[in-house]
């Protein structure tokens, strides 16, 4: 999975302004930054998903065609 760009320095100093200590700003940006980076899916994530999937598609498609040619090419020998 790609990185995803998160400012911990700046959520960290919006959290202070608020109020929050600086160990628990500090954990807050940890935990969300670790979050961002390990479970969202970025745009490039989701292309390479779609293509693996394509590639995948493409390749059971050409399996039913080969095996349908050859399932009537093998009734046409039989009916002959």
């Amino acid at each position: 999975m790609s990185a995803v760009t998160f400012d911990t320095h700046a959520y960290v100093k919006k959290l202070r302004a608020v109020g929050f200590s600086e160990e628990q700003a500090e954990v807050q940006a940890e935990t969300l930054s670790s979050l961002i980076n390990d479970q969202l899916a970025t745009k490039q994530d989701l292309r390479e998903l779609e293509e693996r999937l394509m590639y995948r598609l493409t390749l059971r498609m050409g399996g039913m065609v080969i095996a349908s040619v050859s399932i009537v090419a093998t009734v046409v020998k039989i009916m002959q």
